[in-house]
């Protein structure tokens, strides 16, 4: 078992300690250089014998594209690090062929400098070169100033002539270039300007991913956190860049190099076993499995080595082995904190960071730096943990991904779609489900919207949730499920597992999720059509259906299950659209849906990003929400067939009724009010049962935020709330004969109250 090796411990065995090996990566060339027995780490930023030890490697291969040293961990140093360097190679090879100058066997002090400058110090110092020539310079143009004899000014001249020409291709360097406005008083040996232009991406052996584990100079912290007890964020502003910098620090970079060491020996053993595709059908078994087996392994090893680990220690360094086989190494990690949103992974993979979408700060820059074996091996485990394809013939797989700390949907480009290779697209999901009373606490959503949305799910009525990409639909449509009174049945219709299905069953909902193919996808390959799906939903009984995203043929299905009496219970889904409109346009002109059919809509709810005037900061929002009246025939823009109940208002950033909701102009809510006794031709008692819900979402969020407990605004809490709501208004009906909805409120505030304190004492 001990007599496995990793590719990094066979490179070393291959190429001596100081020699190096070429890879071909395309047409590019990597030197791979053993460092390993150098009592130096490899730093071309900190060590000017490293600087000149890559300079002499350089001047064998001045080709290379790529630096990599090894010495336990990688430090690879990018193209854009290294041509600086083959700049420099390049200049000192030209300089060294100048025979008369540098070997030209004169001992006074000018040629003994220059001997100095070339051969010593441009490998090692080129800016320290730089400014070394400088002073050369100026002494030689003042001592020719002063100088009376022709024949000497003469050979100051030669020198002066030689000067300015090092001086001028010096100049010319990049390296020069960018440290010139850093260099007064700049100290020769001071490597501190070096570190803002040299910086190693820096990955262990058992890991393909680097990590820029260096904060950039002057940059300013903004924030700190900690996802666990060994992985720490930090968030940093950038002088001169708009995105900030998610730096992340994870356990496995804050090993021992005898738990390296370790790590590397049991990834190799572990390789072995490669898990077979029947595997991936239970991923959570098969994560299990390997953790199982590589807690026992590490604990071998360990005694083999002397090194007695814990048992605290062998279960940290089991869960990172687990990450770098069959798991998704550091995406995994960026999953774990929730205040990510997105996580977009370009190609060519290894060449630009990771990129985030954080809560707080939007758009940010991370210093993780994928590889491409990274970015083919996901492929491949997304492969099979969907199976669906992923090749030239169908260069789009969307899936999902779930794992112990977190659940996102991801999407996949490859060839020939996306001409730079695979990228990567991850949209975390939310580990609970949303409710309405947090969208309230985060201003997406009014207390009075709740309510209409809370009355109108309870109405049984077509909803539609639109907007645009990244606005919030799914997980707004994920509120509506939480709504849902638990004595009803839901089916929902996906794609890709987006919607808190599973989380919704465990608080005791009859939920039956139905998975089918992707709308890219080839007919017959990779399930069951979403139309065909839809239209198998009507045979299952009495059921809410909620579609995760109306976008290709199901658009039809849905409608034709809309019409033909879905309507027993809410139908609910999201599609893409900025406005009622826009909506109506991409159902009748895009998706071939009868415009008459749409009819069958009745409500529109429009959920956007709203920017700040500098565009450094959005927020989501829902900015409208509209019923579809049924007079129409051609056009219902037009004909006046949409009628907003509810507008955003940008000046006080809140969603506010219209005059048509207040004056109780609604078809739609006139139609539910026809199918319930107490309030048939009674507008008032609408008005007051929507009201009554608005306040009761209202004041549970009040509650959580005075009482500091946020969990009352998750969807245990709400679907507790919800069902209490429900029960008293029926006793309240049956004991004075109506709703009195003053009545309903006191008793729920106090039932409230109550399940707070026991809540709290639990």
């Amino acid at each position: 078992m001990l007599g496995y090796l990793s590719s990094n411990m066979l490179f070393t065995k291959k190429v001596p300690p100081g020699g190096y090996a070429i890879e071909k990566e395309g047409n590019l060339d990597v030197m791979r250089i053993n460092y390993e027995g150098n009592v130096s780490v490899p730093s071309i930023e900190n060590d000017p014998n490293c600087m000149a030890f890559a300079i002499d490697k350089l001047l064998e291969v001045p080709s290379t594209s790529r630096i990599i040293f090894h010495q336990r961990r990688n430090y690879t140093y990018d193209y854009a690090q290294t041509q600086m360097l083959v700049e420099v190679t390049n200049l000192y090879n030209y300089l060294v062929k100048q025979k008369k100058i540098i070997f030209s066997g004169r001992e006074e002090a000018f040629f003994s400098n220059i001997r100095y400058l070339v051969l010593n110090l441009l490998k090692s110092d080129p800016l320290g070169a730089f400014v070394e020539l400088r002073r050369l310079l100026r002494e030689e143009k003042i001592k020719f100033r002063g100088e009376r004899k022709t024949i000497v000014k003469q050979e100051i001249e030669a020198k002066i002539d030689f000067l300015q020409r090092f001086y001028n291709s010096l100049e010319k360097l990049t390296l020069v270039k960018l440290a010139k406005p850093y260099l007064d008083g700049y100290v020769i040996g001071d490597r501190t300007l070096y570190q803002k232009f040299f910086r190693p991406l820096i990955s262990p052996d058992f890991m393909f991913t680097k990590l820029m584990s260096k904060i950039p100079m002057h940059a300013e912290e903004v924030d700190y956190y900690k996802l666990d007890n060994h992985t720490e964020v930090t968030v940093f502003r950038i002088p001169g860049k708009l995105k900030y910098l998610y730096h992340i620090l994870p356990p496995e970079f804050k090993l021992s190099e005898d738990k390296y060491e370790l790590l590397d020996l049991a990834k190799n053993v572990l390789a072995e076993h490669k898990p077979k595709e029947e595997e991936f059908i239970d991923p959570d078994r098969m994560r299990q499995t390997f953790y199982n087996i590589g807690a026992d392994l590490i604990h071998e090893l360990s005694e083999h080595k002397g090194l007695g680990l814990s048992l605290r220690e062998i279960k940290e360094l089991a869960n990172i082995l687990v990450r770098y086989t069959v798991g998704f190494g550091l995406i995994e990690t960026l999953l774990k904190d929730k205040k990510i949103q997105d996580i977009t992974i370009n190609g060519p993979i290894g060449q630009t960071p990771i990129f985030v979408v954080h809560q707080d700060y939007d758009d940010c820059l991370t210093n993780i730096y994928p590889a491409r074996e990274d970015g083919d091996g996901w492929a491949t485990k997304f492969r099979l943990l969907s199976g669906r394809p992923l090749d030239e013939a169908n260069p789009v797989l969307d899936t999902e991904l779930i794992i112990p700390a977190a659940r996102a949907r991801v999407a996949i480009i490859g060839s020939p779609l996306n001409p730079w290779g695979i990228g990567y697209a991850f949209r975390r999901h939310r580990d609970k489900p949303w409710t309405l009373p947090l969208f309230i606490q985060n201003n997406m959503l009014s207390p009075l919207g709740a309510g209409l949305i809370s009355f109108l799910v309870d109405g049984a009525r077509t909803l539609l949730i639109a907007g645009t990409r990244s606005s919030g639909k799914t997980s707004l449509l994920g509120s509506t499920l939480v709504e849902i009174m638990r004595k009803y049945r839901i089916i929902t219709v996906e794609d890709t597992l987006e919607l808190p299905t599973e989380a919704l069953r465990r608080l005791g909902y009859n939920i039956q999720p139905m998975r089918v193919r992707a709308a890219l996808s080839i007919a017959g390959r990779g399930g069951t059509g979403a139309d065909e799906g839809i239209r198998t939903s009507l045979r299952m009984g009495d059921s809410s259906l909620i579609v995760g995203e109306v976008r290709s043929t199901e658009a039809k299905a849905l409608y034709e299950a809309m019409r033909v009496g879905a309507l027993a219970n809410v139908v609910a889904g999201t599609i893409h659209g900025d406005s009622p409109y826009g909506v109506f346009d991409r159902v009748v002109n895009d998706l071939g849906v009868p415009r008459t059919s749409f009819k069958a809509t009745d409500i529109v709810i429009i959920a956007n990003p709203i920017k700040s005037s500098d565009g450094l900061h959005k927020w989501r929002r829902v900015t409208q929400i509209t019923e579809v009246r049924k007079h129409w025939e051609e056009d219902p823009l037009r004909e006046k067939g949409f009628v907003d109940l509810m507008k955003y208002d940008s000046k006080q950033d809140f969603l506010a009724p219209t005059e048509d909701l207040l004056n109780g102009d609604s078809d739609t809510l006139k139609a539910i009010a026809e199918n319930v006794k107490d309030w048939v031709g009674n507008w008032d008692a609408v008005w007051d049962n929507i009201l009554l819900r608005a306040k009761i979402k209202e004041a549970t969020v009040g509650y959580a935020n005075k009482s500091k407990d946020l969990s009352l605004l998750e969807a245990e809490s709400v679907i507790a709330s919800n069902d209490m709501f429900h029960r008293i208004s029926g006793s309240v009906r049956e004991e004075v004969g109506s709703l009195d909805n003053e009545r309903i409120y006191k008793e729920w505030e106090d039932w409230f109250k109550t399940y707070m304190r026991e809540k709290k004492g639990a």
